[in-house]
This record gives structure tokens, sequence and C-alpha cells, in this order.
């Protein structure tokens, strides 16, 4: 008989799949701390947006506390490299580890691609290998270096020369060497990734969605097939016969969890905490929320980012996290990091149906946190949400 979890239970698993189970450290924080997150996340997505801080800066911070982001930054630099950027859950950072696991999604470039970059690969195909030239003699190199590659902004808006460069990303011919700024500097995998990395073989691709599923598993403890499949945006077609193999193989339990319509699958290593006091602001591109419809199921929350949605007509803001506490996600809250005003200003709070009484005070004291890891020197708050008064009137009492 296959087992039913209660919602509770499903979310203290969820939780500690993902580190919030973890103690903050209390010392110095280290390449330690940051392998036992990418243990459990498996993966940072990365968006340019940094109305607070990039996306990819938050996970270590909401599981951790604060950190130096220079620990972050050197894990991609050459030298001490840990991580790898590739197409996973969107852009992300991923574990060296991960790279011989993606490379069947490289050598399927043409099918597995958005469908504009694909027809741009098979009408382009002499740009692309002059592109891939310029690399090989002039790398590491941005996209903004070439003669005539300046667009317009957004992907739909890239010049010639950068469609070049991402076709020639996403198929691994060539990869991210460090950044300027946040613009991408590439050059050849194989002047950039450790050689014990580099020349391990590319598994046969169905050996290949296993091993990513099972890194899915691991880091959603209890899911249904269709999160385990968009962890690292799997097709239908790759889940085919694999999460039934990981089920056989003892991996996987087929459970029911309260509430939810589809089946479940709880991973055979999850842990089952008895209780959870976690207390974290969330990226809107964690992978705690960045699956919406689990978002919903787990916590009863439901989220939207709104940053192309016109001013007048957002509902909660433009840049909101949520705010977990304990073993919810109690409230929301708009935030932007002023740095030339050396202000962290809280332009709307929101609290859920769930918050308890403490939420704003809680809240409050991870908005100092975060003021104090961001190097800025105030909070200022606007009285807007049903919990922004009660903030303000703690900032300023």
């Amino acid at each position: 008989m296959t087992e039913k979890i209660s919602l509770a239970t499903a979310r203290r698993i969820a939780l500690a799949a993902q580190g919030f189970g973890d103690p903050r450290p209390t010392g110095a924080i280290t390449r330690r701390h940051l392998k036992r997150v990418l243990d459990r996340t498996g993966l940072f997505q990365i968006d340019s947006v940094s109305a607070i801080v990039r996306a990819h800066y938050m996970p270590l911070y909401s599981r951790l506390g604060p950190y130096p982001m220079a620990l972050l930054d050197d894990a991609m630099q050459p030298k001490k490299r840990m991580l790898f950027e590739y197409w996973a859950h969107e852009a992300s950072l991923l574990p060296l580890e991960t790279f011989p696991l993606m490379r069947w999604r490289m050598e399927q470039a043409d099918t597995e691609m958005y469908s504009g970059l694909a027809k741009f690969g098979r009408e382009h195909r002499g740009h692309i290998e002059e592109i891939y030239r310029e690399v090989v003699d002039r790398g590491p190199i941005a996209a903004s270096d070439i003669e005539g590659a300046k667009g317009s902004g957004g992907w739909w808006g890239w010049s010639r020369e950068k469609h070049a460069f991402e076709w020639l990303f996403w198929a691994g011919r060539i990869t991210t060497h460090s950044r300027r700024g946040f613009e991408r500097l590439y050059d050849l995998p194989e002047r950039v990734l450790p050689a014990e990395i580099f020349n391990r073989p590319a598994l046969p691709a169905a050996d290949a969605h296993r091993e990513l599923l099972r890194i899915s598993a691991r880091a959603h403890g209890v899911a249904t097939a269709i999160c385990l499949r968009d962890y690292f945006r799997l097709s239908p077609a790759n889940m085919k016969g694999r999460l039934e193999e990981l089920v056989e193989m003892g991996e996987l339990v087929p459970v029911r969890v309260e509430g939810w319509n589809r089946q479940a699958f709880l991973h055979a290593g999850a842990r089952v905490p008895r209780r959870l006091r976690a207390r974290a602001l969330l990226a809107p591109f964690d992978p705690l929320v960045f699956e919406r419809s689990r978002a919903e199921q787990l916590f009863d929350f439901r989220y939207r980012i709104e940053i192309y949605t016109p001013a007048d007509k957002r509902q909660y803001g433009y840049y909101v996290l949520p705010f977990l506490l304990g073993e919810r996600i109690v409230a929301r809250v708009d935030l932007k990091a002023d740095r030339p005003a050396r202000v962290l200003r809280v332009q709307a709070a929101y609290s859920e149906p769930c918050a308890p009484p403490e939420t704003a005070a809680e809240l409050h004291e991870e908005l100092k946190q975060m003021r104090d890891w961001l190097g800025l020197e105030r909070i200022e708050v606007t009285p807007a949400g049903d919990l922004g008064p009660a903030l303000a009137a703690i900032e300023t009492g």
C-alpha cells in the first residue's frame, strides 16, 4: 500500500532537504559550508536583477546567514573553481561534478534549446563558427568585445553575435570563464574546467537523466513527478522509465501527500524532522519556491514575480521576497537596496493568513541582518501593506 503523509510532514521534509534544518554556522563561513548547501540544493539559479543582490548570492544567505560574498565569487574563479555555469533550471551555477551529467543536453543542443535559438543555429552556422574561432583565438572574451555585437537588450534584442555566443554556450563548445560585472567572459571549456572534470566521459543520456533525477529527488525530499522533472528542466521523454527504475532500486518511495492530487515520491534518505525553526528571506529564484505550483501546494503560498508587470497593476511590488518562519512562509516583503543612499528600503510588507503574532518582529530582525550583510547603514520602511505599519513602528520605535 502507498504510504500517506501529512502536509505538515511534507513541509518539514522539503525544508530539511533544502538545508533549512541545518544549524547556521556560528564561526567563519568557509567553502565547506558552501559545499554543504550545494549538496542540498544541487544548483543556484542565476538572474541579472540586482534590486537587492543578484539571485545566485541569496540561497547561501538564506541558509547560512551573513556570509562573505567573495566566497561564492572565488568558487567561480578559474584557480579556485568549484562551480560552472550552464542551463539547468534556467541559467544556473552547478557543482563541477555535474558537468558530465549535462553533456547529453549539449550534444542534443539543436533539439533541447529554445526554438528561436535553435532556428538561429540552423540558419547561421557559418557565423557561429566565426565567433567560435574568435573565442579560440582571443578567449576569455565577452560578446560585447566583438565589433557590432551591441544589441537592444533582452534576448529578443540580442545582436547576431550574442546569439552565436549563446548558441555555442548551450552546445557546450564555450563556457563562462569569469564575469566582468555581470557580463560573461567566454572561453573554451577545456581551458576553463579542471582536466579531470572535462575529460570525464559523458554518460549515456538515460544514465544522465537518472542521475539528475537523483539530485532532484534529494533536493526535494518529497515531490511529484512534475516537480522532479522541472528541477533540471527534463522533458517527459527524458523521464520515461527513470522514476520507475529509482522506485525499483528503493531510492524513491511512492507516497500520498495530504491535499495533493498527484502521486508523490519520497526520497529514501530524506530526513523527517519533528520540528523546524527556520527563519529566512528567500530570493524569488530560490529552489524552495522557484516551482510556483509546488510552493502553493506545500505552503498555501501563491507567488508570482511582478518585475514585468506594469507598476500600477502589481499586487505586491517589483521584487518581493517570501519570508520563511518556522515551517511556513508567513509574509512577503518588497525590498530594494538603495546603495547610493546606503538604505535598505522596505517598500511594502504583507502577512499571510498563517502568520503568527511575532511575524513583524521576526521579519525586522531578518531585515537588520540583511542590511548589515549588504553593507547598508539603515532601514527605511514605507508603511504599505498590512505588515508595513508594524515594521515601521518597530524601526522608528
